[in-house]
Order: C-alpha cells, then sequence, then structure tokens
C-alpha cells in the first residue's frame, strides 16, 4: 500500500543530460503539491513531462553561456538535479543539487504560468551551475548573474526592471542582470569569464582585469548611458512584453 501511495503523492520522472556522448547530469522531478490549487495547475498547465524538457534546456543553455564545455569546467557534484514542487514560502530556492519550487506562488501567478515556471528553472539552475567566489561574492551578484541568465533565454518577464533603473550594481536580480547584460555588450562572454573567475575567491578586481573600469565606473557609465536615451537591450525589451 505504501509503494501505491507513493505513486500518488508524488511524481517522479528521470531524464538523462549528455553532450558529446558523455554522461552529465541525472534529472528527476517531483510533484508533492497534490490537489492543492498549485499542485492542480502545474499538473494541467505545466505537467513533469515539460518540466523535464524546460531542465534539460535549461543546464544546456547554461552551459553555453558559462562556457562549460567540458565536465572539469562544471561542478564535481553535479552528477543529478531534482525539482521538487512542494509548499513553500517563497517562489523558489536551490540547495544541495535540488530546486524547491513554491506550489503557492504557481496556484496564485496571473499570467502565463508555464513561460514564468521556466523563467525561475533557468534562474534557479543558474545557482547550481554557477561559481559564487567561495561565499565571498556579493549575494546581489550572484542573483544579477542567475537572472542575466534568464534574460538572455529571453525568458524575463514584463515587470522587471528596464535598462538604467536601480540605485546600486549589486542590488540583485533584475537591476544587476541588466548591468550585466550592458558589462557583456562591451566585451562578449564577460559574464562567463567573470563566473570562470568566481571559482577562486572573489575580488572586485575581476571587473578591472576584464574591463579596464572598477565597478563603480562601469555602473556610472551604464546609468549615465541610459539617462542619454542610448538604451541597450531593446530586442530583450520587446521579447519581454510580447510574451508577458
Amino acid at each position: 500500500m505504501a509503494k501505491y501511495m507513493l505513486l500518488i503523492s508524488s511524481l517522479v520522472i528521470l531524464s538523462t543530460i549528455t553532450r558529446h556522448g558523455i554522461l552529465a547530469v541525472e534529472i528527476f522531478v517531483t510533484n508533492n503539491a497534490g490537489n492543492s490549487a498549485g499542485g492542480v495547475r502545474f499538473s494541467d498547465e505545466i505537467g513533469v513531462e515539460y518540466s523535464r524538457q524546460a531542465l534539460t534546456s535549461a543546464t544546456d543553455f547554461i552551459w553555453g553561456i558559462f562556457q562549460q564545455n567540458t565536465e572539469a569546467d562544471r561542478k564535481e557534484s553535479m552528477h543529478n538535479v531534482t525539482l521538487i514542487i512542494e509548499n513553500g514560502n517563497s517562489v523558489a530556492f536551490s540547495s544541495n543539487n535540488e530546486i524547491h519550487l513554491n506550489d503557492n506562488y504557481l496556484g496564485e501567478y496571473s499570467g502565463d504560468v508555464k513561460r514564468e515556471f521556466t523563467g525561475v528553472v533557468y534562474h534557479e539552475m543558474t545557482h547550481l551551475w554557477q561559481w559564487n567566489g567561495k561565499g565571498q561574492a556579493p549575494g546581489g551578484l550572484i542573483e544579477g548573474i542567475a537572472d542575466f541568465v534568464r534574460l538572455k533565454a529571453y525568458l524575463a518577464p514584463s515587470f522587471w526592471a528596464r535598462p538604467g533603473q536601480g540605485d546600486r550594481w549589486d542590488e540583485g536580480y533584475d537591476v544587476t542582470a541588466r548591468f550585466l547584460d550592458y558589462c557583456n555588450s562591451h566585451r562578449d562572454g564577460f559574464v562567463a569569464e567573470l563566473n570562470k573567475k568566481m571559482r577562486g575567491e572573489y575580488d572586485s578586481g575581476f571587473f578591472v582585469e576584464l574591463q579596464g573600469k572598477t565597478v563603480d565606473q562601469l555602473w556610472s557609465n551604464y546609468k549615465a548611458q541610459n539617462e542619454t536615451g542610448q538604451v541597450g537591450g531593446t530586442l530583450y525589451e520587446c521579447v519581454a512584453i510580447l510574451y508577458a
């Protein structure tokens, strides 16, 4: 009986991501939300199979963004990833090769929940693959990189901050993502290089090494550029509005 109860309460699916025929990571998806509003919406509008596809696509996309082309470029502990749909307090969080997504958020979200789910998955999956400067990097930078990946995947929602908005470069999330997109436009692959450097201890001097300017100088230039109307990233703006 316990076996059958497990099958009823939790849907699990396994997938394997490979690149060049090499085993990379196993993907698991579990729906523990039951008959809650979010659980039902997950089953009806997203589903376990689509979740598996989203996790697979996100992983491959992140490897490309971070230029993690070989297993040596990636975290050695990342042999499997599990997405768990469950009751929680925040939108989602990542920990120990797991992504926990709050079913209440899915149930209450107004709009295209499948697209929003996909964006959240890309953000949280980024946390599992990125480096954090041995825990010394600003939290806003870590969150900004995760949203930068979401931005590059054309999954930015319409309510995000516009280019140039925000008070600090490390404000995090969408504000920092827009700033990093600006930096990346001046040095293609900048975010990938920055992430690689953060495999060791974080140093704000990384910005000088990669951009020739301090992060504060870059932020000032970014703000000034947008104040004069030379706004970059218009393609992302149009896509965000179109799909919001």
